[in-house]
């Protein structure tokens, strides 16, 4: 009987999830080509340790997946722009993209990185935040001018170079585009975010 049970309570915990995420539902490891096997052992062995966001879409592609891994691990954990700085620029991302997953992932990530809430509601409220360090304010005005303009300006270029440098510019290129992908990803997979009262939700486009 607990037996059954217990097989019962998987199986709606399989469906269920899988029904949350229609798209791409989460494969079955046994059922996987070694190919899609070998990336989700390269993405769980590293710094992440989980399969959530983009990575089930992903696997259907698996040497775009585990190409795209790779920069997700040196964007998150490698990059020349510090952690706290790096999470805003997701965070603006986020946004930007209305990706309610990737909110709700980095959301948690910039507050232990030590970004201010008050900072994560005004971009989740599309407003710019007051109270933000220099520091702040040079990721912010990079990021939005690239999304309002697609470019960005001789003034907002220069600051950023002479503060993070060269590097610095393009890591936070590099930071913006691969989560452009990742964002892309979530919505057209249609990922939801988990209910998590600890996160405010991602407010809807006006």
């Amino acid at each position: 009987m607990h037996h059954h049970m217990a097989l019962a309570a998987l199986f709606v915990l399989i469906v269920g999830t899988a029904r949350a995420q229609s798209r791409f539902p989460e494969l079955d490891p046994e059922h996987m080509t070694p190919a899609q096997q070998q990336v989700v052992k390269n993405i769980t062995s590293g710094p992440r340790h989980g399969m959530a966001g983009p990575f089930q879409a992903w696997l259907r592609s698996p040497e775009l997946a585990d190409r795209l891994q790779r920069v997700g691990e040196y964007v998150r954990f490698h990059t020349s722009i510090p952690h706290r700085l790096n999470e805003l620029a997701i965070l603006i991302n986020a946004r930007e993209w209305d990706a309610a997953f990737e909110w709700y992932a980095h959301y948690k990530i910039a507050m232990q990185a030590g970004l201010l809430p008050s900072i994560a509601d005004a971009i989740n409220a599309r407003r710019r935040p007051e109270g933000m360090s220099a520091d702040e304010a040079l990721i912010y005005d990079f990021c939005t001018e690239l999304y309002k303009n697609h470019a960005v300006s001789d003034a907002t270029f220069n600051a950023v170079k002479e503060r993070f440098g060269e590097q610095g510019v393009v890591d936070l290129l590099g930071v913006n585009g691969y989560y452009a992908a990742v964002s892309m990803t979530l919505n057209v997979a249609q990922v939801p975010a988990p209910d998590d009262p600890s996160v405010p939700k991602l407010l809807p486009r006006e």
